[in-house]
């Protein structure tokens, strides 16, 4: 088979994810690229898409790993990416069997980025000035993501009216799915400044939605805010890593800190499993301990017998 037309099938799965199965876009541009990338590589091997068996698909993911030192979620990605093409051609009758259906996927280990301490984010959110023409914008996005730890597509994603004054986002997020968030008092403050003093000014198409837009009127970009945050994060001098995630992974983070349940934190990011919730709890345990020591009547004694000791 030509190396076109096994990129024309590639196209007919992911046209198959986009009407019949309605995946998130940021999956969709994935997938596309996770398999352009098996298709190049099965080109570059003189393979067909059509009569490989699950060798060859083995030894793809490990050249991921050993050659480009993938990380192990995006290899197990790549390998659903895979899984799926082969399950569809199936399917609609160009193979006879899935070769992946003999892998097995190992359990992934994910690894989170460093999340920002309370006065971090303080100085973050402090970052921007008022006196440029953005600075109320910048402001409110800012505020908005750490308030309610939102995706940068589900920030960018919301249009005029989808946060209620009266505490509460609407956003859109994976799989087209709604849901609702809690907004504090500071970021509503942050938006309807923004709105009052900066709207009128930046935004030209009066028929435009978006909440945010950039200098030239329209919605602000996933790049332009990442951008932004990276020029605000440098300014502040924070040295970490910075992402929009991390503001994210900061927001559930202090949460749990504070005492928050986990499902309550599950239902405010929008994941559907809990178990990738609690990813975060590793970061919380230490809170735990002391949290243990300075309640549990038994760890209070000690300690306060430890006191008694070191004055006697």
């Amino acid at each position: 088979m030509e190396h076109n037309q096994e990129l024309e099938l590639v196209s007919e799965y992911i046209n198959h994810l986009i009407i019949e199965r309605g995946l998130a876009k940021n999956t969709i541009e994935a997938y596309q690229r996770d398999l352009t990338q098996y298709a190049d590589y099965l080109k570059q091997k003189h393979l067909s898409l059509l009569e490989v068996n699950a060798a060859y698909v083995v030894d793809f993911l490990t050249e991921l790993g050993k050659k480009h030192a993938e990380k192990p979620a995006t290899i197990a990605r790549k390998t659903a990416a895979i899984r799926g093409l082969y399950q569809y051609l199936a399917v609609e009758g160009y193979i006879n069997e899935n070769p992946c259906d003999v892998l097995t996927v190992g359990k992934v280990e994910y690894s989170l980025p460093e999340v920002l301490t309370v006065a971090e984010v303080d100085r973050l959110l402090s970052a921007p000035d008022f006196h440029k023409k953005t600075g109320y914008r910048d402001w409110a996005m800012l505020e908005v993501l750490y308030a309610t730890g939102l995706r940068v597509s589900e920030l960018v994603g919301l249009n005029i009216g989808d946060i209620d004054p009266l505490g509460f986002v609407r956003c859109i997020g994976k799989g087209n799915k709604e849901r609702i968030v809690p907004i504090g008092s500071k970021a509503l403050m942050a938006v309807d400044l923004y709105l009052k003093k900066e709207g009128p000014q930046l935004v030209k198409d009066h028929t435009e939605k978006a909440l945010f837009v950039n200098a030239r009127g329209k919605r602000i970009t996933r790049q332009g805010f990442w951008k932004l945050l990276k020029q605000y994060g440098k300014a502040c001098g924070i040295t970490k890593t910075l992402t929009p995630h991390t503001l994210r992974h900061s927001f559930a983070t202090h949460l749990l800190a504070h005492g928050a349940d986990l499902r309550s934190v599950q239902q405010m990011l929008g994941h559907v499993d809990i178990s990738t919730t609690q990813i975060y709890t590793h970061l919380t345990r230490e809170h735990l301990r002391t949290v243990y020591q300075d309640t549990h009547p038994r760890a209070k004694l000690h300690r306060d017998e430890r006191k008694e000791t070191n004055h006697g």
